[in-house]
């Protein structure tokens, strides 16, 4: 297939971007390369697609990969209104995987306009473009933070989730109905997946992973928020991205057979796992104990997170089963190698 990956600069859309490309599909990546962290992590991710900082820098400029078949790059904003419907004309997609979007929970109290123009004018455009150029699907990136203040665990696609309690997290909420909408109104089915705290190698700097991994190399203290009485199920991005994949290349038959065209989806671990816990097996990595600054829970945040993954396993045959263990180790070895 030929598909559009946005967000391809980014973590999760480098490695989805990746193993598309390794399963022999032609991948169209988009990226706007924001700096809403340091922009070099994300040139080098797309250096390893064969990118190099020339090419990636232009706006709205294709650019074939030096390296890697079957790979092209365009920068571009996705509230473009004029480029992006031209993309989708000149490159004739399959189907689109939507993970662009201003990201962060805690940056939503800080710059909000941002994520109405990435989040909200950007997806509408998506979802006109798949409307207009009939896509086949559209797979896109919803947030484990749409379950707002939800005291239900472990947290269902059947939950209500209409407590948000972030910018965030009410986008990403809003991508959702919005893609209901299209899917009911024009008949082409739309698939969002709940991605719940991933972490791994080339992942985000403003991440909890990132950054007790940085503060206890650099000597610095790390914040430890909720007085460290928090839970995450904490997601090893190859675990979500298999999900990702098969997701995009088998839509589920018989679901669009019944005409349910609209459908969500859990990614998470299955499994909720203390922070203090997931702390110690950093410091094990490190063979380093880190010096903790205990500090009261930041608004927007939540006490605790856990997916319940069964519609996954019913509909795909599919859990992520990826243990903390395994994936700091990962994570913190290619931290040495890539800071040296």
């Amino acid at each position: 297939m030929k598909i559009l990956v946005t967000g391809a600069a980014g973590f999760i859309g480098f490695f989805t971007s990746k193993i598309l490309l390794d399963k022999g599909h032609i991948v169209v990546g988009l990226d706007n390369i924001n700096d809403y962290y340091d922009t070099k992590l994300k040139f080098d991710r797309l250096r390893e697609l064969g990118i190099d900082n020339d090419q990636a820098s232009a706006f709205n400029s294709l650019c074939k990969s030096k390296n890697i078949n079957n790979f092209s790059f365009i920068r571009m904003n996705l509230e473009n209104r004029e480029e992006l419907p031209k993309l989708f004309e000149n490159e004739k997609f399959d189907v689109v995987c939507n993970l662009a979007a201003q990201a962060g929970v805690r940056y939503s109290l800080e710059n909000p306009e941002s994520y109405v123009d990435s989040n909200l004018v950007g997806f509408l455009n998506i979802l006109e473009c798949c409307r207009n150029f009939k896509i086949k699907h559209l797979v896109y990136a919803s947030s484990s933070s749409v379950y707002g203040l939800n005291e239900k665990i472990p947290f269902s696609t059947e939950d209500n989730v209409d407590n948000p309690i972030s910018l965030y997290a009410a986008t990403k909420k809003s991508n959702e109905l919005m893609a209901h909408t299209y899917s009911h109104l024009f008949k082409f089915p739309t698939t969002g997946l709940r991605f719940f705290t991933v972490y791994g190698p080339w992942g985000r700097p403003d991440m909890a992973m990132f950054l007790f991994t940085d503060a206890i190399v650099n000597n610095r203290p790390i914040k430890v928020f909720n007085y460290g009485k928090m839970e995450r199920d904490f997601t090893y991005v190859d675990d979500i991205v298999e999900g990702v994949v098969r997701i995009l290349e088998h839509p589920n038959e018989e679901r669009i057979e019944n005409n349910v065209l609209y459908k969500v989806y859990n990614i998470g671990n299955n499994n909720s796992v203390k922070l203090l816990d997931f702390i110690k097996e950093i410091e094990f990595n490190l063979n380093t104990e880190a010096e903790k600054n205990m500090l009261p829970i930041q608004p927007g945040d939540v006490e605790r997170t856990w997916a319940n993954v069964d519609d996954l396993i019913k509909d795909y045959d599919y859990r992520p089963n990826t243990s903390i263990k395994h994936g700091v180790k990962a994570f913190v070895d290619w931290y040495k190698s890539y800071y040296k």
